[in-house]
């Protein structure tokens, strides 16, 4: 390919004694380069995209773009230089691997420039630029190392000078090598794999000694006057430690250094990293065990290990890191041997371990919270093992205490802690709080008894003293409480008593919690887990029910859905819903407690039940999403209290009022609105009003049915009113959502007296249909369907053919062919159409099929054919094949449907044969699979019913006719008689067969 620019030659000088450079005869094409610039045009910058593409496939454009990086001619221009080496890192990752031994020599003299280069002391190339010579350096290695470079080490190591930008880049090699070679967070393939591990053996064996001896080299040379570098060395020992000889950096010569970098501010945290991944070095348990006591001994007597309170956060997270590293190996050790069972070493690496839980408390309690996570997995692992104990002793007994209590400090929010504004410290300390949680449950299945104790003296010293306590220590003993429920081992039930002298410590302590009026604090954050808790714990008023009253008015008021915070009205607005509906599910005394105070709660928050429209002129105080919750809970009081029918249909209508009172002025205004952001408005409102008539709704049972409550009348007198919106057409599906939602709960709640509302919403339906409020309004009839079965007869008699011919003229409407979204819509009703027949034949209604004029019954046959054979969607294949198999059943029979069994003959038999044979039947598809599994099922129901004639028929005149071998159609037949699995396999290569 000829590159666009002119025409000379370009020549790279050899540094190194690869004497081979690299000619080019073309120069960069200078316009496409200029739409590198982030500035330039949009224009420009697909040129330069272009071009990129062209060199990349170019046989020579690496070469352009190496003769090009190397010449100088575009030092300081960082994007043309970084674009180049894109090209360069291509082919070396896609071509090389193929490459002749000439372009071999050119990349390898290539690579040695870059590095010599980049190691240029007053070289001023950014980090990014680096890295990416890097990167290159480690394609080449991969592919070249051991075979086609073996030297590669030592001419690496032949750039290595004083310069600290040598080093540097030398540095930035090994670590891109690693990440190429080693690095296990990078998936390999099987071939990376075993390239890989032969690449490391040849290092083992030829270059890692030279590598070990230059960073000692390193280290003991930059360590004052290049603190970055030594640190980039010791992330380069840390990683390559976990592959080559342990002993190789771990010696006196070595760990001398380390120790000495301990003490030096700006190196210290680089090397407690490098010491945290010698210890992490896969090890036998006992030379682990030794390593790790050998490090800690020379740390602690150093005082490494005792900072001072006021140390640097960072570099205390890096010591409690690697104290966490410490732990989890010797943990790991102990559990080797233990396997083992050798006893001896166990015995000794126990005795380590256990030395070191001073040092995981110190940790843990630190004040940040940073340094503190940080040794939770060593924490975590320390309970496991107490767990494995089949007895604690005192001493183990005294780190659970001190655990619980040192998880109870660090649970408490700071005083920094936004809890109006939460951001990104206030989520890690969620997460950090977490971990902490997790650590309680643990501890609590270790010692209940003491975590029940620990909590009790908590909370009964710092509940009755809220109103001088800190909020974050109420905060904390009021979680402890909630967290209590998931840590005992007993049923919540089983904790609660009537008799209060027999009452249990979680009793007695969720009684202070409400005696106590803690509630009254203010705080969002506490009033929040007061809430969480009472709710939490519903069975505890089922043994006190006198407490439920104070409950039922702190939800009520400005502690509850009157707080300040929206935070808490909303999360209360939910927990009122569950408080209730624990309450709901108890024993009759609860409702007979309840009953006093029903008409109360709801007077109390009869305000909170307006509905929030476009006129309201104020902040409402609940969203919509909470309101929902309130309309459900207030219905959910009203249906399981024992009041009288007629008291619960008074207070049933009392609360639906402000909703039938809004609706129809609402929908008045919408029609009258010109405005299109307020036309949205009101719709929204009106869609919001049938949602919340919906979840009242809810509160109905199978025990407490609407019928038995008196309210059948008030559900559907508001029925009517709603049915008033399916003419708007202004955000008509909107609206339409709403009201269908009501009439699928209204399915659910009555019984015939929902039948006369459904023809008003086909009515408007057939009107203006579109495929995707057919598609929507089609579960509603097959709710009807599955709920009054055969009684709903004679009324889907006179609205099915309407529906399903309007369903059909709306899927053969013409429509654009790149309409995605409509031609998904279609594919949508059209399985929505089968299903409905489905449930039509599989719910006793096939008489509404049966009593159609001829015509209109051949018509809609015909329709299952064609989605059986001609649809190309294997959901809809399936339902039809299904319902072809399910009227073969019904009327294949000697008694059947009179004319059935020639159609069947004449359409559905060829639609199992057809079907699959289509290019669009991919039978190693999973769903089609299963719609090959109904087409056989299907076959061999129209055996059972017709046995030896279908059988002649598919023999002497189907499939002759298809041109089928004999020897085929015999062996199909006798397929057809053994079970459906055997047979259902036998079709699928059947078809594979007959489609090859």
């Amino acid at each position: 390919m000829i590159l666009s620019g002119y025409r000379h030659g370009v020549i790279t000088q050899d540094i190194f004694h690869y004497n081979k450079p690299i000619v080019v005869y073309f120069e960069m094409d200078e316009d496409a380069l200029r739409g590198l610039d982030p500035r330039a045009n949009p224009q420009l910058q697909n040129r330069a995209l272009q071009y990129f593409e062209q060199l990349k496939s170019s046989p020579d454009g690496w070469k352009l773009c190496a003769a090009t990086f190397t010449n100088g001619n575009y030092f300081g221009n960082d994007q043309v230089r970084f674009f180049c080496l894109q090209v360069i890192e291509h082919y070396l990752r896609y071509r090389y691997r193929e490459a002749g031994i000439d372009d071999q020599q050119s990349v390898r003299s290539l690579i040695c420039t870059c590095l010599q280069l980049m190691g240029n002391e007053s070289n001023q190339d950014r980090n990014f630029l680096r890295n990416k010579v890097a990167q290159i350096t480690s394609h080449g290695f991969v592919a070249d190392y051991p075979h086609r470079w073996p030297s590669f080490f030592t001419d690496l190591i032949g750039i290595l000078s004083p310069s600290a930008k040598a080093v540097d880049i030398y540095l930035r090699v090994l670590l891109s090598i690693d990440s190429e070679v080693v690095d296990r967070e990078i998936v390999h393939t099987f071939e990376e794999i075993q390239r890989n591990t032969v690449i490391k053996d040849a290092m083992r064996e030829q270059s890692v000694l030279q590598l070990t001896e230059t960073w000692y080299t390193i280290l003991t040379q930059f360590q004052s006057s290049n603190p970055e570098v030594t640190c980039m060395c010791l992330d380069v020992i840390g990683k390559y430690v976990s592959w080559i000889d342990i002993n190789l950096i771990a010696n006196d010569k070595f760990v001398g250094v380390l120790l000495e970098f301990m003490s030096m501010p700006l190196i210290r945290e680089s090397a407690c990293d490098c010491i945290h991944d010698i210890i992490n070095k896969g090890m036998e348990p006992v030379a682990k065990t030794k390593l790790i006591e050998s490090f800690t001994s020379i740390l602690q007597n150093r005082g490494i290990f005792n900072p001072q309170e006021e140390e640097e956060g960072d570099y205390m997270a890096k010591l409690s890191k690697l104290i966490n590293g410490i732990g989890v190996n010797l943990i790991i050790s102990w559990q080797k041997l233990q396997k083992a069972e050798d006893q001896e070493n166990s015995s000794v690496t126990m005795a380590a371990l256990e030395e070191k839980v001073p040092l995981m408390f110190r940790f843990l309690g630190d004040e940040d919270d940073d340094v503190s996570a940080a040794v939770i997995p060593f924490v975590q692992e320390y309970i496991g093992i107490l767990k494995q104990m089949k007895q604690i002793s005192p001493k183990h007994r005294e780190h659970i205490e001190g655990l619980l209590y040192t998880v109870i400090k660090k649970m408490k929010y700071d005083d920094s802690y936004n809890f109006d504004h939460e951001g990104e410290d206030e989520a890690m300390f969620q997460e950090y709080r977490k971990q902490l949680k997790t650590l309680f449950t643990n501890l609590s299945a270790l010692d209940t008894e003491l975590m029940v104790v620990t909590i009790h003296t908590l909370v009964t010293q710092t509940l009755p003293q809220w109103e001088t306590v800190k909020v974050c220590d109420l905060e904390v003993a009021i979680t402890m409480l909630y967290m209590l429920g998931e840590a005992l081992p007993n049923p919540q039930g089983q904790q609660f008593s009537p008799d209060i002298s027999k009452a249990s410590a979680l009793q007695n302590m969720i009684r202070l919690l409400i005696s106590s009026r803690v509630s009254c604090q203010g705080h969002m954050i506490v009033e929040l887990q007061f809430f969480e808790t009472v709710a939490r714990y519903e069975k505890f008023f089922l043994a006190e029910p006198q407490h439920i009253p104070d409950v039922l008015m702190a939800f009520t008021d400005e502690r509850g859905f009157r707080h300040p915070s929206a935070q808490v009205r909303s999360r209360t607005s939910y927990l009122f819903s569950r408080f209730i509906k624990g309450l709901k599910y108890l024993d009759m005394m609860i409702r007979g407690q309840l009953n006093p105070y029903i008409e109360d709660v709801l007077s109390r928050i009869q305000d909170l039940l307006v509905l929030n429209t476009p006129d309201n002129g104020y902040q409402h105080l609940l969203s919509n999403e909470d309101q929902l919750f309130i309309y459900e809970t207030a219905g959910s009081l009203i249906v399981s209290s024992s009041l009288s029918p007629e008291r619960k249909h008074h207070l049933m209508k009392e609360l639906l009022s402000p909703i039938a009172s809004k609706f129809e002025s609402l929908l008045s205004k919408l029609q009258g609105e010109t405005d299109e952001k307020r036309q949205y408005a009101y719709a929204q409102s009106i869609n919001m009003a049938t949602s919340l008539a919906s979840r009242v709704s809810k509160g109905f049972s199978s025990q407490q049915t609407m019928q038995a409550c008196g309210c059948v009348e008030t559900f559907t007198d508001l029925l009517k009113i709603f049915l008033q919106a399916v003419n708007v057409p202004t955000h008509r599906q909107l609206i339409q959502t709403g009201v269908r939602q009501y009439l699928h709960r209204m399915v659910v709640c009555l019984e015939k007296e929902i039948l006369p509302f459904v023809p008003v919403v086909l009515e408007n339906l057939l009107k203006q249909p579109e495929a995707k409020e057919l598609h929507d309004f089609l579960p509603l009839m097959n709710q009807l369907i599955m709920k009054f079965k055969a009684a709903i007869v004679p009324f889907l008699q006179q609205v099915f053919m309407p529906l399903v011919s309007t369903i059909f003229q709306v899927l053969s409407t013409p429509s654009d062919d790149l309409d995605q979204v409509t031609a998904v819509e279609k594919k949508m009703l059209q399985r929505s159409y089968y299903l409905f027949l489905s449930t039509i034949i599989s719910n006793d209604c096939l008489d509404v099929i049966k009593n159609q004029e001829m015509n209109n019954l051949h018509s809609l046959l015909l329709t299952v054919v064609q989605g059986a054979a001609d649809i190309p969607d294997p959901q809809s294949q399936k339902m039809c094949y299904n319902i072809m198999k399910k009227l073969v059943e019904t009327w294949g029979g000697p008694n059947g449907l009179a004319g059935f069994v020639d159609f069947m003959y004449k359409s559905f038999l060829p639609a199992c044969f057809l079907g699959p044979m289509k290019p669009t039947f991919d039978l190693n598809d999973g769903q089609t699979s299963l719609a090959l599994g109904e087409c056989a099922q299907c076959l061999r129901c129209m055996l059972d019913k017709r046995g030896q004639e279908f059988l002649t028929y598919l023999s002497t005149d189907y499939l002759p006719k298809l041109n089928v071998p004999a020897e085929n159609i015999q062996e199909l037949c006798e397929a057809l008689k053994t079970d459906n699995k055997t047979f259902r396999t036998y079709l699928k290569n059947f078809f594979l067969k007959a489609k090859s």
